[in-house]
């Protein structure tokens, strides 16, 4: 039965613990709401930068060797990941050893030695590279998509930052982004797994006791509103086309957020879904297809990836629109939403078995304040009808929502026929 417990210490900050009794491991996690929309203009890539940063040295353990060795001691592997909105850092440890794992990550966001912000610059501008053409030219589709989706926005930089704002980063820049972010009203501790809550709160305020900051002014709101599709060509030598059909979707609050779950794993959830069927198995022109939701506060999308050989482009494009289209016309079989869900209402059963998943579910759900239980998601993922599908779907899937981008060796005319596919699809979706 798994059992999960907060408390809030005088600092603001929430502890998180989540009983797992039948587990053998635990999971150590610290979500910060600090992402790549709270970078200021000009240093995009900073909160990405000071994750990286804090692994270099503590004032208690003096390079990133003798953190890797502190978490091995306790069965551990550091790692820790930045996207738009947070940034965590998180460990599986031994459950006897949560302790130490707070105190390693303590010292790490309290006590940093910000050192070698020239060669962790170095290393960040090579993962950087990695995203971009012979000219320099972004070829990430999800960074050019979030570019579109969300102009001259935070939320449509990319998390890692440019090249020209990666080198301006100093480390006065590093300092200041830790006061102002790093602060306790802005984090959550968690830890899943065989554990006591009341032992963990105890560590956790002992440990953090020291850790004090106030909330910061709040991040700039991302407004969007779109009259028409708009498509983005970028070269790239490569022998297939990467393909992003991406649509301005819904803040993560909305509450047909469920039901737009539950349409993404229709088209693209895995061998039995729409676009699978019929781009890899009646048609044979992918390898696979897949889509993901992004949802923040504010806004969100939806968006649909694919590979394909130039040749077969447009063909691609065309049957992902039919499809899109078809969600926002016919009504979803009550078959096929009933496989479809029961699969996600397995999915939520199976995360029972991992403290990394639950750790996430309750901790990054406190930080971004919108716990529900395994059960809760159960229950409303059970209650979407096809009639939720068909308002999700017309609500996300409109002509002026799509930005449509391609990577890879297009021609002229492969460009062309894009536009007039998705002129034709612009038509049928007014009609």
């Amino acid at each position: 039965m798994i059992k999960p417990f907060t408390t809030t210490l005088d600092s603001g900050l929430r502890i998180v613990c989540v009983e797992m009794p039948h587990l053998h491991s635990a999971e150590l996690a610290i979500y910060l709401k600090a992402g790549g929309r709270n970078d200021p203009r000009g240093r995009e890539g900073l909160s990405h930068f000071l994750e990286h940063i804090l692994f270099r040295g503590t004032a208690d353990f003096s390079c990133s060797q003798e953190i890797e060795n502190a978490f091995e001691a306790i069965g551990g592997t550091p790692n820790a990941s930045t996207d738009a909105d947070s940034t965590c850092f998180y460990s599986r440890i031994h459950p006897d050893h949560y302790r130490r794992g707070m105190e390693i990550f303590a010292s790490m966001i309290m006590q940093p030695l910000l050192e070698g912000v020239e060669i962790e610059k170095r290393i960040i501008t090579e993962e950087a590279r990695e995203d971009l053409n012979e000219q320099g030219e972004e070829i990430n589709a999800d960074t050019i998509a979030s570019r579109l989706l969300w102009p001259r926005h935070p939320l449509g930089m990319p998390t890692i930052g440019t090249l020209k704002s990666i080198a301006a980063i100093t480390r006065a820049d590093l300092e200041k982004h830790l006061r102002t972010y790093y602060v306790p009203p802005r984090a959550v501790v968690v830890v899943a797994g065989p554990v006591s809550s009341d032992a963990v709160f105890s560590a956790a305020a002992d440990v953090f006791n020291k850790w004090r900051g106030n909330e910061p002014c709040p991040a700039l709101p991302a407004t969007a509103r779109f009259n028409a599709p708009q498509i983005r060509f970028v070269h790239d030598s490569d022998s297939q086309m990467a393909l992003q059909l991406a649509f301005l979707g819904l803040r993560r609050k909305d509450p047909r957020f469920m039901a737009l779950r539950l349409l993404r794993r229709l088209l693209a959830g895995g061998g039995s879904s729409r676009l699978h069927l019929r781009l890899r198995e009646e048609l044979g022109i992918v390898y696979s297809v897949e889509a993901a939701i992004g949802a923040y506060e504010e806004t969100g999308c939806l968006a649909i990836d694919l590979s394909t050989a130039p040749e077969t482009l447009i063909q691609a494009i065309e049957v992902t629109l039919e499809e899109i289209v078809r969600l926002t016309r016919e009504p979803v079989p009550a078959s096929e939403l009933d496989r479809v869900r029961q699969l996600y209402i397995f999915d939520l059963e199976y995360s029972r078995d991992s403290a990394y998943e639950i750790g996430g579910r309750y901790g990054w759900g406190e930080l971004m304040g919108m716990v529900h239980s395994i059960e809760e998601d159960q229950r409303e993922a059970a209650g979407v009808t096809s009639a939720d599908l068909l308002e999700a779907a017309r609500t996300v899937f409109t002509a002026e929502n799509l930005r449509l981008v391609a990577v890879g060796p297009w021609t002229a005319g492969i460009k062309r026929q894009t536009g007039a596919v998705v002129k034709r699809f612009v038509e049928q979706w007014d009609t």
